[in-house]
């Protein structure tokens, strides 16, 4: 099975578009979101299914995605959709297929069956059998081509029967594990939507608290969500500058066999060196796409 765990790349924005509105798949083409997920699910109706599938297919073989990076969610392996989506992307091209509500290793396997050595599979954690089956989910992340886990927010929600406010306190230690979870196998995190479209204040909010808990980006439901989220998942001028400092600390000889060094009145030790190099890394990657 091919390793689909992915090197360092931008995904600090990560909308849906319903494949069924081709205008929205044409302007997913232009706007500055770092991942477009063609939607067959949610945000389909079921008397379009077959056509928004035709339509995805369609717009990924036409491509103009850019450095974008191309996900198609699938409907659920137990619809009547959710078969004949996988075999139509099974050599369709996306970069990967988001399997919707994952709470057993058994979706993964038959979904990896059923698009063969193709697209990378992302699952989405949003049911409650999903969050305690984490572990074992993840750990079969190499076997099944697994590269990232997707929070489902209102879906958890609603199970649950919690009532998230703007803290989003119920569901914090749901979203702490399924960070963990995802950093056991070296996957990606992608912190769940928010519902709210016109208050860039509040969607940079949730961005920051998702960015506190160790996500990678955040899936957004409308444009207007883009720019906050891009903003928040790109690391900050300071954080760059003492990135460079402690590259270029750890490069000079009488440090090169230290396990730690005092830079700026602080103890730096090589886990930070580490983290170090990976915001720098993440910096360049943005950098090449602007």
């Amino acid at each position: 099975m091919p390793d689909h765990v992915s090197p360092i790349r931008p995904r600090r924005s990560a909308l849906y578009m319903p494949a069924s509105n081709p205008r929205a798949v044409q302007k997913a083409r232009e706007l500055s979101c770092d991942v477009v997920i063609l939607d067959l699910e949610d945000a389909v109706a079921p008397e379009q299914k077959v056509a928004a599938r035709v339509a995805a297919m369609e717009a990924v073989r036409a491509g103009g995605f850019g450095q974008r990076e191309l996900v198609v969610r699938a409907n659920a392996l137990d619809t009547e959709w959710g078969a004949d989506d996988l075999a139509a992307l099974r050599g369709g091209g996306a970069d990967a297929v988001l399997l919707p509500k994952v709470s057993a290793i058994d979706t993964l396997h038959a979904a990896r069956e059923a698009l063969g050595d193709g697209p990378a599979l992302w699952a989405m954690v949003e049911t409650a059998r999903g969050v305690v089956n984490l572990p074992d989910i993840v750990d079969a992340a190499r076997e099944v081509g697994l590269a990232a886990l997707v929070v489902g927010t209102n879906d958890l929600a609603k199970e649950l029967r919690c009532r998230p406010g703007s803290d989003r306190a119920p569901l914090l230690p749901i979203l702490t594990q399924i960070v963990l979870a995802a950093r056991m196998a070296g996957l990606i995190a992608l912190d769940g939507v928010i519902n709210v479209l016109d208050d860039e204040e509040r969607i940079a909010a949730e961005c920051a608290q998702g960015l506190e808990w160790g996500f990678d980006g955040k899936t957004l439901i409308h444009p207007a969500q883009i720019a906050p989220a891009n903003r928040v998942f790109s690391p900050a001028a300071e954080e760059i500058g003492w990135a460079e400092k402690i590259v270029h600390a750890f490069e000079q000889p009488d440090h090169a066999n230290r396990g730690a060094i005092r830079i700026d009145g602080k103890m730096v030790e090589r886990l930070h060196l580490d983290g170090a190099r990976r915001t720098l890394a993440l910096h360049q990657a943005i950098q090449a796409r602007q």
